[in-house]
Parts: structure tokens; C-alpha cells; sequence
């Protein structure tokens, strides 16, 4: 057996929390910082299984990663591989990183979207973006009764604070802003998912609209799933902030004052206190030096684009729900 299986003697009647983190290699130091904190977080009592999803790591990467494992927590790595579903994604992908300001134009955040179909034998799973941190158990997130819906996730706090935002998933995604849900956390009910076909649905979304979207993977699953969508509690999917609340369970450094990025930001000493029991600690604290001024003012303008972008789309007569 690969020394990059598992970590743990685990067996087909082991009851395990599988968690799903999808990444490439630039965003391996930020995965370790997550799961570190996962494993902190953890109840010691259960056990834990992190897949991470990927396109190639390196070696050097996937060792650093796996020096993680602990006793109750165990860490897989999975490669996405070629396919009709990942070149549809891929030349989709490719067509808007044309477009100025596209955060979410890396094939990587799609790869969620395979996790019901390669994984059948999980009824269930949660999954998290690489940029969180967590404060409390993730079992406690994997335990939500997810009754009758598809997936459990917190609505998004970006739109709730920026009009732009707001006035574009109202208008050109077409679903209300109160619905609207981010997908940088999700809890979901996998069984239902591949009954529902989610990942053909949403290529075939792709090709037949080819549509110019802020979060198009983001804004696929709100469509897709509308209706069957639990909100979950705003503390497993919070904004980093000065005061934060002692009822936080997870942090999400969405988009921006990235800590690996900027000094002096909220939260910056949770994800330094998580990345410095890694092996990537030395090469975060490079990365926050070498972001210097220029590529800081480069930062806010792609931020300053997405948000224009966002006002330009909410224009539409024509929102991708009805379509």
C-alpha cells in the first residue's frame, strides 16, 4: 500500500467523519493550516478521514500533508483525473480566466462537484474550502440532520454586506439574496446528490448557457439545489473580524485580507497559531513578505473588478435560474 493511503487501520465498519478539501498545489499550505486546526479541534473519541482532492500535488507537498495524520485522523489523496466532465470544466475554465477580476476561474473549485460520484460509498460527507479555520468539531457539523435536503451551507455572508453582491444574486443568478448560500462550507447528503445527477446537471448547464458568472460553480449549486438547501448555523461559515464571537466554530478568509498575504488583518494569529504546527510555516511567512506593494494594489484592483463585475451583471434581463 502507497504510503500517501491512509493513516489509520480503518475498516469497512469503522464509522469515520469523512471531510473533503479541494486544492492544488498552491493552495497546500493554506489545506494544511485547515486541517491542523480540524485535527486540534477534533473529538478524540472519533475519527476523522481528510480526502483531498487534487490535480497533481508534489511529492514534497503530499509528504508535508500526511505529516499531519494522527491517531484519530487519517488523510487520503485523491487525483482528479481526464475526463469528459473535467475537459468540459477545464475549456469552460480556461474561456473566463479571460475576464478580469475572475477569482473562481481555476478548474479547482469544481472539483467539489465530483465528490458524489467518485465517492459512492459515502451517504454523506462534509466539505471545506482550504482557507478556513476551525474552532469546534467538525463531527458536530457532519452530525446536522440534513431531513430532506440536498446540502446543509451558511448563506453568504459577502453578499449580505456588499450591494453589489447582493443586487447580482438577485438579478443575474435569480435566486434571493436571503437563499443565496456560500459554498466554502457544506455539509452533504451525497445519496441525494447522485439521485439528482448534480454534476451532469451543472456541465450541462455550462455548455448550454456558457454563461459569465462571478462564482460560477458557487452560483451553479444555489441553482441547482434551490429548494433543497439547509442554512446552517452563520458560526460554521464566519467572517473573520476583530470581535469575534466565542460562538465561532469556523472561520473562512474568503477573498479578503488573506493572513499569508496581509499583516495586522482579523484573526491573523488563529491561522498563524494553525500554520505553525505544519511544515509550511517558513514558506507562508516568505509569501506574506514578498507580497509587497505592488502586488497589493494589483490585489485590491482585482478585488475593485469582481465588484463592478457584480454591478455590470446585475443588469441582466435575462437571470441564469429562469434561463
Amino acid at each position: 500500500m502507497s504510503i500517501f493511503a491512509t493513516g489509520l487501520p480503518l475498516n469497512r465498519f469503522t464509522k469515520v467523519v469523512p471531510v473533503f478539501i479541494t486544492i492544488n498545489n498552491a493552495y497546500a499550505p493554506y489545506a494544511a493550516a485547515a486541517i491542523h486546526s480540524l485535527e486540534r479541534a477534533s473529538n478524540k473519541k472519533r475519527y476523522y478521514r481528510v480526502i483531498i482532492l487534487h490535480d497533481g500535488l508534489s511529492f514534497q507537498n503530499r509528504v508535508r500533508l500526511r505529516s499531519l495524520v494522527t491517531k484519530n485522523m487519517a488523510i487520503e489523496f485523491r487525483k482528479i483525473t481526464n475526463s469528459l466532465y473535467l475537459r468540459a470544466i477545464v475549456t469552460y475554465c480556461t474561456r473566463r480566466q479571460k475576464g478580469a477580476g475572475d477569482f473562481f476561474s481555476s478548474a479547482v473549485y469544481y472539483y467539489r462537484a465530483f465528490i458524489p460520484r467518485l465517492f459512492p460509498l459515502y451517504k454523506k460527507a462534509v466539505y471545506i474550502d482550504s482557507d478556513v479555520i476551525l474552532r469546534g468539531d467538525i463531527g458536530e457539523l457532519y452530525d446536522i440532520d440534513l431531513e430532506e435536503n440536498a446540502l446543509a451551507a451558511v448563506v453568504d455572508p459577502k453578499v449580505t454586506m456588499i450591494k453589489e453582491f447582493r443586487d447580482y444574486v438577485n438579478n443575474a443568478v435569480g435566486v434571493p439574496q436571503d437563499e443565496y448560500v456560500n459554498s466554502g462550507v457544506q455539509v452533504m447528503d451525497l445519496k441525494k446528490m447522485r439521485k439528482l445527477k448534480y454534476l451532469s446537471t451543472m456541465i450541462e448547464l455550462i455548455h448550454e448557457y456558457d454563461a459569465d458568472l462571478i462564482a460560477p460553480d458557487q452560483d451553479y449549486l444555489n441553482i441547482i439545489l434551490r429548494g433543497k438547501i439547509m442554512h446552517l448555523d452563520p458560526n460554521w461559515n464566519a467572517e473573520p473580524r476583530k470581535d469575534l464571537s466565542s460562538d465561532v466554530k469556523l472561520v473562512h478568509f474568503n477573498l479578503f485580507n488573506k493572513p499569508w498575504h496581509y499583516k495586522n488583518v482579523p484573526c491573523e494569529e488563529m491561522f498563524w497559531e494553525a500554520a505553525r504546527g505544519t511544515g509550511f510555516y517558513g514558506n507562508l511567512k516568505r509569501q506574506q513578505e514578498a507580497f509587497d506593494e505592488e502586488k497589493q494594489r494589483a490585489d485590491h484592483e482585482k478585488i475593485d473588478l469582481l465588484i463592478k463585475k457584480g454591478a455590470r451583471l446585475a443588469k441582466t434581463k435575462k437571470p441564469l435560474v429562469k434561463l
